[in-house]
């Protein structure tokens, strides 16, 4: 009776600090290079997150990177780009916090000509993944649910197959574009900038280049305001004619 009582304690108490481990140390391993260059480091305007890059050897000719996030004593680590997304991480970030420091936009080469966006949100210490999938992949929807991607003769499924898809974070978002006439609340709205060629295309179609739209962090809706409609209907840039 007493062993029987003894088993289930212990099992009980296996589960319980099972709860409270951790799944992973709050730090990058050993095995993780840091980059020291000061423009590979990025602090929050409020000077109380640090983001700093590490990288290893993942094949002969393959990197790969960890973003984490530190408090200003760089005694609690917040790994941002978890297990899921560690494929878009070959190259290093650049990142831009929101002016209120409770967004940042991770800004990533993905190869050669293709670069997305991910956004995280911030709680005290804490991030989190801010979209289900990264903002660049649902700019990119919103782009293909608008008329213009009838105009160039593109469906959402040929997203795979456009050449050098781009989604690039608008500059201005340090000031909530204030310096281009915005009058927004503070840190709400990220303009981005699409663009895609028809490089390689054996019958090229029209593409698009700095075709914008904004993205709203409070309702995670995307819009066109009336200026930037304007900008986008100058985007289209259509083939060349053979010459006979």
């Amino acid at each position: 009776m007493a062993a029987r009582w003894l088993l289930r304690t212990g099992i009980v108490l296996l589960l319980g600090l099972a709860a409270v481990a951790p799944a992973r140390a709050a730090s990058p391993g050993s095995e993780l290079t840091k980059l020291t260059d000061p423009d590979d480091t990025f602090t929050s305007p409020d000077g109380q997150v640090i983001i700093e890059q590490y990288w290893k050897d993942k094949g002969e000719y393959d990197r790969v990177y960890e973003y984490w996030a530190f408090d200003a004593k760089h005694e609690h680590g917040v790994l941002l780009n978890r297990d899921k997304y560690i494929d878009d991480a070959r190259y290093a970030a650049g990142f831009r916090f929101s002016p209120n420091s409770q967004w940042v936009v991770r800004m990533q080469k993905l190869g050669s000509g293709t670069h997305t966006l991910f956004l995280y949100r911030r709680n005290g210490s804490q991030f989190s993944e801010a979209t289900p999938k990264p903002l660049g992949d649902m700019a990119w929807d919103y782009f293909y649910s608008q008329p213009i991607s009838r105009q160039i003769h593109r469906k959402s499924g040929d997203r795979d197959s456009i050449d050098h898809p781009q989604v690039h974070l608008v500059k201005g978002a340090d000031d909530n574009y204030a310096s281009q006439g915005r009058h927004w609340p503070d840190s709400r709205y990220l303009v981005l900038s699409l663009s895609f060629d028809a490089q390689g295309e054996d019958r090229p179609l029209p593409w698009v280049e700095d075709w914008q739209c904004v993205f709203d962090t409070k309702t995670d809706q995307f819009s066109i305001p009336a200026d930037l409609a304007k900008h986008n209907a100058e985007t289209v840039t259509y083939p060349a004619p053979k010459r006979k």
